[in-house]
């Protein structure tokens, strides 16, 4: 294999690239601005808002000098799970579609490793211009088949969240031996739970405390597997299927952990960096088209949510869901919230965008994705996700 070099070659030069462009856009915004969240089927029923973000492009009449250009650290992390025309369509994109996917990239963004978007969101650092990361989840041995190839001809960078009770296992798997030589050629390695568990399961059922007791020491033995094979502890998680509540959250920052979600939207300053979302890049989602509006997305600069727990305990919304945003460029009066591909009511007041949801959440996984259009980027949007996770009737959650 021959990625680790590719990407040692390649970085340099973006490096390189990325320090002029810097500069440039430093001079230039001196001179003229001044100092003015395997992952079962169906991931999410997740709305698609691109068609409406395109007519509001139509709509917009150039741009504002009001609002300044912020050099904020801002990327998209795609998500993905198998590279193969037969796994589960669900989960799945086709070896040619994926090479799509990535050659678009090449032509038109910067990959760079998750490591580094993690460290300048942490630190406040910028990122290249139209950065992007690229994830896989469940370590499936198609990955090394279909996808590496692919990436190592480009030089990207990646990242594998895998289940290290499942390494070897299955006959879909990578075998600890494939792993260790992808992580000695420069591939990333990350947790994603010991065996894929559905961590909220059975959790209203029990004491808070036992119940987090009891998934913690899954996560820290998977870490410790992980060590262990690699020499390599990111303190990294993928949360397996996405699904999280606040207790699971807050103990991942107490022990240092970044965690990784699987609703969607760009990340940035103000992004919680213990459920950093990530955009889903097959099955439903593999489409080229609409992906490229959300790699060009930007981070929504929401500073507070009145939905704290994503966990519901309830299938209804008993009042509407607030989102302070801090930023003057986002065009708040063009926003548009979306629940299972429609519309749904949106009011804003100030910076405080609230929208309301009059139907029945579904058992398992969904969102409202709310976007706006940036006043000094055009064709740009900023993206924010919420998600909801509602058990069934024993308290377990469907694949």
């Amino acid at each position: 294999m021959k990625t680790n070099t590719l990407i040692q070659n390649k970085e340099k030069n973006r490096i390189s690239l990325n320090v002029l462009s810097s500069m440039l856009v430093g001079v230039f915004s001196a001179l003229f601005f001044g100092s003015s969240f395997a992952s079962g089927p169906a991931l999410y029923t997740a709305a698609n808002p691109v068609s409406s973000i395109t007519s509001n492009i139509q709509g917009e009449g150039g741009l504002s000098s009001e609002p300044s250009i912020s050099n904020a650290p801002n990327a998209a992390i795609l998500l993905y799970h198998h590279v193969s025309s037969s796994t589960p369509a669900s989960t799945s994109i086709s070896p040619e579609a994926f090479k799509s996917h990535m050659e678009y990239l090449d032509a038109h963004h910067t990959v760079v490793p998750l490591q580094d978007v993690v460290s300048a969101i942490q630190n406040n650092t910028t990122l290249p211009e139209k950065a992007v990361a690229i994830t896989f989840d469940d370590g499936y041995a198609n990955i090394l088949n279909n996808a590496h190839p692919i990436l190592a001809d480009l030089g990207f960078p990646y990242t594998i969240f895998i289940n290290p009770d499942e390494i070897g296992v299955g006959p879909k798997q990578l075998t600890w031996e494939q792993v260790i030589a992808m992580h000695n050629d420069g591939v990333v390695f990350a947790n994603h739970t010991l065996d894929h568990l559905h961590m909220l399961n059975g959790e209203q059922a029990m004491d808070e405390r036992t119940w987090l007791d009891k998934v913690w020491q899954n996560v820290k033995s998977a870490e410790k597997k992980i060590e262990d094979k690699l020499d390599i502890s990111l303190k990294y998680l993928a949360y397996p299927f996405g699904e999280y509540n606040t207790a699971l959250a807050n103990k991942l920052k107490t022990e240092g952990y970044i965690g990784f979600g699987q609703h969607s939207g760009a990340v940035g300053p103000t992004s919680n960096m213990q459920a950093l979302p990530r955009f889903p890049a097959a099955g439903p989602y593999a489409n080229l088209a609409t992906l490229k509006t959300k790699l060009n997305s930007l981070a929504m600069p929401v500073t507070h949510s009145s939905h704290e727990n994503p966990r519901m305990t309830t299938r209804n919304l008993s009042s509407p869901i607030s989102l302070t945003i801090n930023s003057d460029d986002v065009r708040l009066t063009q926003v548009n919230c979306f629940f299972g591909g429609d519309t749904i009511e949106t009011s804003v007041e100030g910076n405080v965008l609230s929208f309301t949801l009059d139907r029945t959440l579904p058992v398992g996984r969904s969102r409202v994705n709310c976007t706006a259009p940036s006043k000094t980027q055009a064709g740009r949007y900023y993206w924010y996700s919420t998600p909801f996770f509602v058990a069934d009737e024993k308290g377990n959650y469907p694949d």
